[in-house]
């Protein structure tokens, strides 16, 4: 029996034929990133491969270090082993990694992935492999994600509603919050506030030539200024912080697949949930493992455990769980 393609380590998922890592969580000489959320794209390693719209974000985030960027579709050789970066997307910049290993066999670690329409990024490209590595996050039945056209339909009435109060809408500064800002310009063009965390990125965004609602930081704003009836996007890490104190009588919302279950909202505290993922739900979980014809199948992070079994007895697949860090920061 050959020796895997691509293991986990200490260090992250390692490509012995290649000599590189995919998504390292700790540093190392060669790192393929997916994207650039903190889960998956961490600081220290000495060189960096990701696609080219990512890299920006990716300096953003981890400072100076040696970046190179790859095109989707283009082959790069490491050790015995080509590889090429293809879409996932998921966020700006967001690739699957293709590993082609000189006897034939080919990998595919798609990183977090979502199929359904996004303005904001390339959409997913299946790669058909031998082996898949693909995310679990969302992967039980209940995970069903609605079209992005109601749930931007559904932040619409629900800030055009309260002209009164202003809306706070809590969703991830990176993907996010970028996708809510493109979704909402079929309904308005109204001016959107963004907590200090998401302006570079936006800016970013735009300086990539995606279209989204014009947006001013709060920061921007004089001291007690009335911003009833204003939208204001913020992370989920500004709720109960001091920031928050400038905002009287606010109508909250939260923007995450997590929305799914009612009583994740509940707990959370927030007054309206919003059922938006930049995950793939169940459903295209189980047909992009069809269409990508691999006949192993292993799974990282979310509900793993329920996926392999889903596969192993429903499918008739060979699936396994593999152990990593990712999973920490968006949804």
């Amino acid at each position: 029996m050959r020796d895997p393609l691509i293991l986990p380590t200490a260090e992250g998922l390692y490509c012995p034929a290649g000599d590189f890592y995919i998504d390292p969580w700790r540093p190392v000489r060669t790192a393929v990133i997916t994207h650039a959320h903190a889960d998956h794209a961490r600081a220290g390693s000495q060189e960096y491969f990701a696609e080219h719209a990512g890299l920006p974000v990716l300096r953003h985030r981890l400072g100076d270090h040696a970046f190179t960027g790859l095109a989707y579709g283009e082959q790069r050789r490491f050790g015995k082993t080509q590889v090429s970066l293809h879409s996932a997307g998921h966020v700006l910049g967001s690739a699957q990694v293709r590993v082609e290993h000189d006897d034939g066999r080919v990998w595919v670690v798609t990183g977090d992935f979502k199929r359904d329409p996004d303005p904001t990024c390339e959409p997913f490209e299946v790669v058909p492999c031998d082996t898949l590595i693909t995310e679990a996050t969302f992967a039980l039945p209940c995970y069903r994600w609605p079209p992005v056209e109601q749930v931007g339909k559904q932040i619409w009435d629900w800030w055009s509603g309260h002209p009164d109060r202003p809306c706070i809408l809590f969703t991830y500064a990176f993907g996010k919050a970028q996708r809510v800002l493109a979704a909402l310009q079929e309904h308005t063009e109204r001016t959107v506030y963004l907590h200090g965390a998401m302006v570079s990125l936006t800016e970013l965004y735009r300086e990539a030539g995606v279209a989204m609602l014009p947006t001013r930081p709060v920061s921007e704003l004089d001291k007690g200024q009335d911003l009833a009836g204003e939208l204001i996007l913020a992370p989920p890490s500004a709720a109960g912080s001091p920031w928050m104190r400038r905002f009287r009588n606010a109508s909250t919302g939260f923007a995450s697949g997590w929305m799914r279950i009612r009583g994740n909202r509940r707990r959370r505290g927030y007054d309206h949930g919003f059922e938006l993922s930049d995950h793939a739900d169940w459903p295209a979980l189980l047909q992009t493992i069809r269409d990508c014809g691999a006949s192993t199948i292993l799974t990282t992070h979310g509900r793993s455990d329920d996926l392999v079994r889903y596969l192993r007895e429903v499918e008739g697949l060979d699936a396994r769980a593999l152990t990593t860090l990712y999973g920490g920061e968006d949804d």
